[in-house]
Parts: structure tokens; C-alpha cells; sequence
């Protein structure tokens, strides 16, 4: 379905062109001020440099050859030389009826949409996942569901950090605090068991040990890389142990992800990419795209456009381990191997992009991403606490997940029980999706790249620009369409009649735009400002609007067929941002 912006210039562009003037200079754009006109057009200042004419004269001329053109209703020009357009109200009625009448509500698919794959979550195993999680789960699932949208074929890998020296790490202290396990027996000969020989309790509280040990003695620390590095060459009873460590992991990290709503399609980790890290190291040294410096092997990634200096991808230590520019580089050969992506979207912390933009040039110079093929870094900033700084718990320490999300889930139940609206089981189902809204919400609803101050009291407040709000307006309009008890299926929007209906008929016609320009851009905040437009235009609509009691049939079924396309609009949005919403609150 067209745009509607798309169909308006080219009106406007024809009336450039039949002035004299370039047609490329009459795009048409929403208005930014809705106050002095719906539509708009800056084409007559970029026409004033080319033209060497004034642009009020230039916008004059153009108006008048707009004069009765049926898609308009009033063209005036604002200085210094706007064009500024208000769209039959036939026009706009029929748009959103067009809307109505597709399940889509009229949104086109990318006609050069490609096999894509988004890599998110990049959670660690043998730890809980804790607050810094949070903004790469919700981001990535949201991207994920904008790409697919768009017509995509997405593959979204969870890409488990499990291969590192955490791993080395915990064999170490497991084998301090328990020598006598088979798997530190070098004259085991046996099967080794099938049971592991620790609960995820025990081993949650393995590593941090070990982890802070490392800190303090070098010796362990050594000893902890050592055994990564025999993990790494696939020493078999470390391997038997890291089996363990997985399938504990894994369960719990699904668990956790299902209750933010994210899911994956593989669950592969840096130990998928293990197979391939042998001969890609061969090979970048036989073509001398790779060579030794300080004994350990690199890649120059300079480029001469580079307004900063960029390192080295470091390929191999010295002693040989891997890195994580190692196992992402072969990880981008698996992908291409078993699924020949065009288009790679990572979505991580913005302070890895110097180490995105090394691991993609040599995968571009090395030929093990074609030419054609996107390699693209989604950063985000980090979540602060009200001080500013990266939110902690009250005792200093790293929040975990799940306990975030029953502190929210805590404050949507008591602003629920005040409301007296639900009650027992019906309250607590609920609350589920709220708190979620509100988490989730509360998060994309800034633009990614941004650190923002994560603030309980005002995430999970029904009011202004938050989860809650958007829920409690589409579940408003759920139940009155409910209340009604007429079959909406058929019935078609009148034209609009007052100036808060011609506004609500106004924002939901930028549907398709907001949700192009969302996918262009990666940007899940950009539907969240326009679904809280949405809402808000439709809150003020509904409260001058007596809908039920209309006793003219004809005008009622337009607003009820209104209400229909509001809540698809605004479920669509919410649907794409990852977010569900009950059926009453």
C-alpha cells in the first residue's frame, strides 16, 4: 500500500515539474507542526540555491498549480518558503479504510529483503543472568521482529559465551574443592558420568570464588588458562565437564529468556565455531593476510579514510589460545557455510564496536563475508541507576535478572490492588504482562546508542509515555468494542468530522511510515514514540466522544470501525516491540 506521504509528493512533484523546476524538490513529509498544517514541503529553499530565485516565489508558483488538486484541501506557503498542504478528508478516510481492509494495515514487504542474521543475547554460561543482559535481549528480539516484518528471512542466534576462560576458571576451583572427581584422575579409564557433580546453585557460586582468586593470585590464574586452553584442543575429560556446565546453563538462560518473552532459533556458542578456527588460522597465514607481531598472529585492518588509528585484529595469542575475534570470525564462516546470510546484524554493548569493526574488516578482507554482504553493529548504551551510574542492587552488587523482574512485577501488583481493578489469579496473569511492558517499554522506548536512568516508579506508572499507559489504552478500546456487542467485521471509518477524529485519522495513516523508517533505521524507539502518540491522541478522542450512546447508527459504526483500527495499530506496534497485552486490567 502506498504511502500516503509518497502519494502526496507526487502531486507536488508534478506541480514543480509543470513550474519549470526540478520534480525531485517537491517530497512531502508529515508536518512537524501540527498546529499550522498536516503536511509539508521545503523543496522551494533547496530550489532557491539551484534556481537562484527567491523561495517564497518559488513556493507561490508551485501552490498555485496545486490549487484544486483533489487530494488537497488547503495549500498555503509560510515563510521562508514552506509549502504547506492540509489532505482532503476523503482522501484520508479512504487511506484507512484501505488500512482496515489489510491485515498488514496496508505495510509492504522489502522488496530487496535478504537472509539475515541477528546475533543477541551473548549471555555467559555458569552465570545468571543479571541488569546487563536486559538491553541486548529486548533490543534483539524487537530488531528481530522488525526485520521479519519487513520480509526477511531471520535466523537469531542467542551466541553463548562458553568457550572462554571462565571455563578454565571453574575447572580449576572444581578441582581444588573436589580433587577426587574422575575427571582429575589421569588414570580414569572409565565412562565418565552422566550426572553432574554439582547443582547450578553450587555452580553459581563456583565461579565467582574463582573469579575473584584470579584477581588475587597469578599462579591460579595461570592455571585457569592452561585449562582453557586444554579445553580449547578438546582434552576430553574437561570437555565432559564443560557438557555439564552447558546443559545446566542452558536450561536455566531458557527459562530466564521465556520470561522476558525472547526466544532464539539456534543456541550455538563461541565451542560451534572451535572447528573452524584450525584451518581459517592456516589460511590467513598461507595468503599473508595474517602475520606475526610480538609472536602473536594479526590482521592490519587500517583503512586510508580512518580518522582514528584502529588496531590489529588479533587472531592468536602467543600461546596459541584463541580470542574473541578468533571465534566470531569462525563463527561468520559457519554462518556462511550452513546458512549463506546477506546481512549480519550484531546487537551488543557500544563499547565493543572497535572490536566489531576489526572482526568485520577482516572477514571482508579475508572473503569470508562477500562484498555484498552487510555487516552491521547495533551498540546500546547502559542502564543507570538514578545516580547515574550502572545500575546496582542496594548492597552495591549486580542485580540479577529475574530479581529485577519481580521488583517490577511487585510495584505493577500494588498499583493494581489500589485500583482495585483485578484480583486474585486474574491480577496475577496480568501483572506478568504489565511488568513486562513496563521493563520492556521502559527500555526501547530510548534510542539504543543512549544510556538511560532505569526508574521502577516511573515505568510502571498508567500514566504518560510507559508500558502500562500504552497497555491501558488498547485493552480501553478492547473493552468498549466489547461492550458495543456489534460485529465491527465490515464496518468502514466516515469521514472524520472533528478536529481530535481528524487527528487520531492523522497518526494512524503514519502507520506504515513509522514502521519503514523503525526498519531502515533499526530503531524499536521509534515505534514507541508512535504508539504513545497514538494513544495519547485517542485518550483525548474518546474523552470527547460518546461512542456506546451514539443513537445515530451510521456515525457510531464509523468510530467503532475506528476503534478497530487503533487497536490494530497500536497491538501491531506493541507485537513488534515483543510485548503482549491482556484482555483486562
Amino acid at each position: 500500500m502506498e504511502l500516503l506521504t509518497d502519494r502526496l509528493s507526487k502531486t507536488v512533484m508534478d506541480a514543480f515539474e509543470a513550474a519549470g523546476f526540478d520534480k525531485t524538490l517537491g517530497t512531502v513529509k508529515a508536518s512537524n507542526r501540527p498546529d499550522l498544517c498536516e503536511f509539508q514541503c521545503s523543496g522551494a529553499m533547496s530550489g532557491a540555491k539551484l534556481y537562484k530565485k527567491n523561495p517564497m516565489e518559488i513556493a507561490e508558483e508551485v501552490a498555485g498549480r496545486l490549487e484544486g488538486a483533489g487530494d488537497i484541501s488547503e495549500i498555503t506557503v509560510a515563510a521562508p518558503g514552506f509549502i504547506n498542504i492540509n489532505i482532503s478528508p476523503e482522501l484520508l478516510c479512504e487511506y484507512l479504510n484501505g488500512m482496515s481492509a489489510d491485515e498488514r494495515l496496508g505495510f509492504e514487504k522489502d522488496a530487496s529483503a535478504v537472509k539475515t542474521v541477528i546475533d543477541y543475547g551473548g549471555a555467559n554460561v555458569a552465570k545468571p543472568l543479571h541488569v546487563g543482559h536486559l538491553r541486548s535481549a529486548v533490543i534483539g528480539e524487537s530488531v528481530k521482529r522488525i526485520l521479519k516484518y519487513a520480509g526477511n528471512d531471520v535466523v537469531s542466534d542467542i551466541h553463548l559465551g562458553d568457550w572462554g576462560l571462565q571455563m578454565g576458571l571453574i575447572i580449576m576451583q572444581l578441582k581444588e574443592d573436589s580433587p577426587d572427581l574422575p575427571y582429575f584422575d589421569t588414570e580414569h579409564t572409565r565412562a565418565y558420568p552422566h550426572e553432574a557433580p554439582f547443582t547450578l546453585e553450587e555452580l553459581e557460586r563456583i565461579y565467582p570464588k574463582a573469579s575473584a582468586r584470579s584477581k588475587e593470585d597469578p599462579e591460579f590464574l595461570a592455571q585457569a588458562q592452561e585449562a582453557t586452553l586444554k579445553l580449547q584442543q578438546g582434552y576430553e575429560p574437561y570437555i565432559e565437564i564443560w557438557k555439564h556446565i552447558m546443559a545446566l546453563s542452558k536450561a536455566d538462560l531458557k527459562k530466564n529468556y521465556d520470561a522476558l518473552n525472547v526466544s532464539f532459533d539456534l543456541w550455538k556458542g563461541e565451542s560451534d565455531a572451535q572447528p573452524f578456527i584450525p584451518d581459517m588460522v592456516d589460511d590467513l597465514k598461507s595468503r599473508g593476510i595474517a602475520h606475526e607481531s610480538q609472536g602473536a598472529l594479526v590482521v592490519d585492518v587500517t583503512e586510508d579514510t580512518d580518522k582514528k588509528e584502529i588496531p590489529p585484529c588479533i587472531i592468536q595469542k602467543s600461546d596459541g589460545a584463541a580470542l574473541y575475534a578468533t571465534s566470531d570470525l569462525a563463527t561468520i564462516i559457519d554462518r556462511k557455510q550452513s546458512l549463506n546470510p546477506k546481512r549480519y546484524v550484531y546487537v551488543a554493548d557500544k563499547r565493543q564496536e572497535l572490536h566489531f569493526t576489526q572482526v568485520f574488516r577482516t572477514a571482508k578482507k579475508a572473503g569470508y563475508a562477500d562484498a555484498d554482504t552487510r555487516l552491521e553493529f547495533l551498540g546500546f548504551g547502559t542502564m543507570n541507576g538514578k545516580d547515574g551510574k550502572p545500575f546496582k542492587t542496594r548492597a552495591g552488587g549486580v542485580m540479577r535478572l529475574e530479581y529485577l523482574i519481580e521488583d517490577i512485577n511487585a510495584a505493577v501488583y500494588d498499583k493494581i490492588k489500589e485500583a482495585d481493578k483485578l484480583s486474585g489469579q486474574q491480577a496475577r496473569d496480568a501483572v506478568k504482562m504489565i511488568g513486562l511492558a513496563a521493563l520492556k517499554y521502559g527500555d526501547l522506548s530510548n534510542q539504543a546508542s543512549k544510556d538511560y536512568v532505569f526508574d521502577v516508579d516511573r515505568f510502571t506508572s498508567f500514566e504518560g509515555n510507559t508500558g502500562p499507559y500504552i497497555l491501558y489504552t488498547t485493552v480501553r478500546i478492547k473493552s468498549i468494542l466489547e461492550k458495543s456487542g456489534i460485529d465491527t467485521t465490515g464496518l468502514k471509518l466516515n469521514v472524520s468530522k472533528s478536529e481530535k477524529e481528524k487527528a487520531l485519522f492523522l497518526k494512524l495513516s503514519e502507520y506504515n511510515s513509522v514502521i519503514r523508517t523503525a526498519y531502515e533505521e533499526l530503531a524499536p524507539h521509534r515505534i514507541c514514540q508512535y504508539v504513545y502518540e497514538v494513544s495519547d491522541i485517542f485518550n483525548g478522542f474518546y474523552h470527547d466522544t460518546k461512542i456506546l450512546s451514539e443513537t445515530d447508527e451510521d456515525k457510531r459504526n464509523g468510530w467503532l470501525a475506528l476503534l478497530e483500527l487503533t487497536k490494530a495499530v497500536l497491538l501491531s506496534c506493541l507485537d513488534l516491540l515483543g510485548i503482549e497485552c491482556p484482555d483486562k486490567m
